[in-house]
C-alpha cells in the first residue's frame, strides 16, 4: 500500500483488505448468533456501503433477505449535518428483525434519521445496527450501534466503498487523509 492523491487530497494507507476481511467476519458471526433462529431482513445504506455490505452477507451463514435505501449527509470531507433522502426503501419492514447495516458511523447524523423512521410504534419486531467503522469520539447520539467491524479515531477515510468526491470507493484497502 503507498499513499495516493485525489484530487487535492493526498491519503496514506491505513487498513489492509486482509484486516477489513477479519472485521466483516467477526461482524457477520455477531449478528448470526443473535438471529441463528430468525430471517432478518439487511438493509444497506448506498453508496459507501456497498462492499461492506456485499462481504458481510457472503460471511452471514444464515437465511437473510436483503434491501438498500440512499441518503447523503457528506459533502467533501466533512459532514453536511443535513440528510437527504435520494432513494425510498423497496421492501415491508412490518413485524421484521432488520438489520441497518453502514460503511461507517460517525456524528451519527444520518443513522439518527433513519432510526427515528424505522423504529416508529409497531413497524419492526427489532432494529439493530451494523457499522464497520465507529467514530466513537466525535459519536453523538443516543442509539448503540450494536455490531461494530474497529473503532477509528476522527480521521477522514477512504476506499473499501468509501468516497472522496466520488473517487476512491474501488480500493480495496483503506486509506487516511495524511496531516
Amino acid at each position: 500500500m503507498n499513499k495516493i492523491t485525489l484530487q487535492d487530497k493526498t491519503f496514506k494507507p491505513y487498513i489492509p483488505h486482509a484486516e477489513i476481511q477479519a472485521y466483516v467476519q467477526s461482524v457477520a458471526a455477531a449478528i448470526f448468533e443473535d438471529y441463528k433462529e430468525e430471517t432478518p431482513l439487511f438493509i444497506g445504506v448506498l453508496n459507501g456501503v456497498f462492499m461492506f455490505f456485499s462481504d458481510l452477507l457472503k460471511a452471514y451463514p444464515g437465511p437473510c433477505e436483503v434491501a438498500f435505501l440512499q441518503v447523503q449527509s457528506y459533502s467533501g470531507t466533512k459532514s453536511s449535518g443535513q440528510v437527504r433522502s435520494k432513494m425510498k426503501l423497496n421492501k415491508e419492514i412490518k413485524n421484521r428483525h432488520v438489520i441497518l447495516v453502514e460503511d461507517i458511523v460517525d456524528t451519527g447524523t444520518t443513522l439518527a434519521s433513519l432510526y427515528e423512521e424505522f423504529h416508529k410504534p409497531s413497524r419492526v419486531k427489532s432494529l439493530k445496527i451494523a457499522s464497520l467503522f465507529l467514530k466513537p469520539e466525535v459519536y453523538a447520539q443516543p442509539y448503540t450501534i450494536d455490531y461494530v467491524g474497529k473503532e477509528i479515531p476522527n480521521k477522514f477515510i477512504l476506499g473499501y466503498g468509501l468516497d472522496y468526491n466520488n473517487l476512491g470507493r474501488n480500493l480495496k484497502d483503506l486509506y487516511q487523509l495524511a496531516d
